[in-house]
């Protein structure tokens, strides 16, 4: 799914939290596909043709969706009381596996989903911290037949709760002065999100 070159799709926006995050990535996918199926017909057409048949229903069925949104933690509660055997073990801690976030959209929601509120055990340092303390305001966009399209999240803005995660991560706060030092006076609530071009 990763090759060793490949270009995303990368916007950092401030004055944006979580939940503005999730309503901009949901917006651009519904754009991209519905611009794809006006602009590029006859190319969807000649890959329905001879690589993938559903193709065209595939992307009219996500752009005309409702996106259901979940905290990861309603997510692992389904998985858990859905009796289906999985290689991987969805468990409170864990990260999700592909084969977790396929059958949350294609089995249980039956179309596009957004996870979000990760532990913040297993994300990155720089999402912010929820108030519970437990989960960092992370998210992942996911549709049927791939999985996860989008991945991003609110960033820290406040340098005390950034320098302690960095302390907690293991991470050298000199080798990261600079991130921290455009935290010092205070910032904007901001978010981001990235997408795999070839995605």
């Amino acid at each position: 799914r990763h090759v060793a070159e490949f270009w995303m799709v990368e916007p950092e926006m401030a004055f944006c939290d979580l939940i503005q995050n999730m309503d901009h990535a949901e917006s651009f996918i519904r754009y991209l596909i519905n611009h794809a199926l006006t602009h590029c017909a006859d190319d969807l057409e000649l890959f329905a043709a001879y690589v993938d048949k559903t193709l065209i229903q595939t992307l009219e069925k996500i752009a005309s969706s409702d996106f259901i949104r979940l905290t990861y933690t309603e997510a692992i509660d389904i998985l858990a009381k859905s009796k289906k055997t999985f290689q991987y073990a969805a468990v409170f801690g864990l990260d999700l596996q592909t084969e977790h976030e396929r059958y949350l959209c294609e089995t249980h929601f039956n179309g596009p989903i957004l996870i979000y509120d990760y532990p913040k055990s297993i994300k990155p340092f720089y999402m912010r911290v929820n108030d519970d303390a437990k989960t960092v305001g992370a998210m992942d966009l996911i549709v049927p037949r791939i999985g996860e399209l989008v991945g991003g999240s609110q960033r820290e803005d406040r340098f005390d709760v950034l320098a302690e995660r960095m302390a907690e991560t293991g991470l050298n706060q000199e080798d990261y002065w600079w991130y921290l030092e455009s935290r010092r006076y205070g910032s904007a609530p901001h978010s981001g999100y990235g997408l795999g071009f070839d995605r």
